[in-house]
Order: structure tokens, then C-alpha cells, then sequence
């Protein structure tokens, strides 16, 4: 099916805001949950770890039974969110999406921090990517950012990030990371995708490649992957 990212990153209803916290409030919650979010996206990635192995590396401690592939998985998405935190409220651009790339994947992809050069496949689809061009890649994001619903606009960089393949290697945990960035900056939650939810995920995941079935996807994540804080003034408010 054709990708055309002006018609599938539309602004869309239905995903309004499901918490309503403060900047502070919100960063809180994602330091709070930094190590739990890196071990989930790992094992998103197919990483053998653990929680506990995921917080001894973070923590720059020693493991045994852990590849080093997994091990620089960790250690990139703890960079990546170093870096995501250190960017909040300020301009999200292509450099952004590079930067994070450089730092989630650093040490096992072919080139980083840039956009990807060569034709790459997708496994389980049978989708083929364009080569991304600059120009074309700014459009697109400007487009998508210019969404007035934070969540809507969050998600939308999240798929177009995945379906996109912007980069040679770390296009998940890169779209993902970005996401959490305009979340965070607008009190929305926390995207994270539990290791319940993999399975369920990844066939939406890949449906969506292949079929464009953007909407399921975005409503599932919307429905079971985001986490924040719930006030009884928003229960309240709800209610009524």
C-alpha cells in the first residue's frame, strides 16, 4: 500500500489527552520509570534481559549471561533518554531524531546520527521504505508537528518514525524516544510498551506496514501503552 505521510499523519479524533500533568510532573514520572521504560523498549528490541540486569547496567554495574549486543542495547536507550530529557521544551527537528538515533544505536549500526543512504527490508512484511531525503523528511516532520493534539501528534511521529525507516538501525526506539519527548513536554504520559503487549504490538506493528492500518495501531498503543497520573479532579471531571 502506498505510504503517503500527508494523508496518514493527518490530525485524527479520539486520542485526546489521558493525563493532565504538569511539565514537572511529568518528568518526574518518566526519571521515576527511566530503567523500567529502557528494559521494556530492550525486550521490544529482542534483548535476553532482565529488569534486574537492565538496572545493574544502567547503573554501570557488571552482568554475566548477557550478550553484548543486549548490553549496548541498554546502554544506548540510556543515552537516548539522557538525551531526551535534556531537550525538553526546546525545538523538535530532524537533528533531534538524529541525535537520538546516534546515541541508541551507537556501536551497532553502520552509520548514525544521519539519514540512511541504501534500501533496507523489513522482516515479516514484505513493505519496502523509500530512501529518505532530506528535504522531503523535514516536510513531513514539520507537517506532522503542526498537529494541535499532543498525544495525536506524539503518536503519528511514533508511526511515521517506525514506518519511515529513517535510519539504518534503531528506528523504533528513535520514533519512540521522540514521542516520549512531545509527551513529556505536554504532560501527557509516558509511551511504553509492557513485555505483555510485544506480541500484540509487533502484529499491529507489522499490519500496519504492510496494510497502512495506521488507526488500530495508534489505538492500541493509545489504549493499553501510555502510563501517567490519574487525579481524582480528572475522575471527577470525567464522571461528570
Amino acid at each position: 500500500m502506498m505510504f503517503d505521510p500527508y494523508l496518514d499523519f493527518k490530525p485524527s479524533s479520539g486520542f485526546d489527552k489521558k493525563y493532565n500533568m504538569t511539565l514537572e510532573e511529568n518528568i518526574f514520572i518518566a526519571k521515576r520509570n527511566v530503567v523500567d521504560s529502557i528494559w521494556k523498549s530492550a525486550k521490544l528490541e529482542g534483548a535476553n534481559v532482565t529488569f534486574s540486569d537492565t538496572y545493574t547496567i544502567y547503573e554501570n554495574g557488571i552482568v554475566s549471561n548477557v550478550s553484548v549486543k543486549d548490553i549496548l542495547t541498554v546502554i544506548g536507550l540510556k543515552h537516548g533518554w539522557e538525551y531526551v530529557l535534556s531537550e525538553i521544551g526546546k525545538p523538535t527537528t530532524l537533528e533531534t531524531l538524529c541525535n537520538i538515533q546516534a546515541r541508541v544505536a551507537r556501536d551497532q549500526a553502520c552509520t548514525t546520527g544521519v539519514l540512511r543512504t541504501g534500501k533496507v527490508g523489513i522482516s515479516g512484511t514484505s513493505y519496502i521504505p523509500e530512501i529518505p531525503k532530506r528535504e522531503n523528511v523535514e516536510n513531513q516532520l514539520d507537517f506532522i508537528l503542526d498537529n494541535p493534539n499532543p498525544t495525536d501528534k506524539a503518536l503519528n511521529i511514533m508511526c511515521w518514525g517506525m514506518k519511515s525507516q529513517l535510519f539504518f538501525d534503531g528506528n523504533k526506539r528513535t520514533a519512540m524516544l521522540v514521542a516520549n519527548k512531545i509527551m513529556i513536554e505536554n504532560g501527557c504520559g509516558v509511551v511504553s510498551i509492557s513485555v505483555d503487549d510485544i506480541q500484540k504490538f509487533s502484529k499491529l506493528l507489522s499490519d500496519y506496514y504492510t496494510n497502512g492500518n495506521i488507526n488500530e495501531f495508534k489505538r492500541y498503543i493509545y489504549d493499553n501503552c501510555i502510563d501517567g497520573i490519574v487525579y481524582e479532579k480528572d475522575v471527577a471531571e470525567r464522571r461528570a
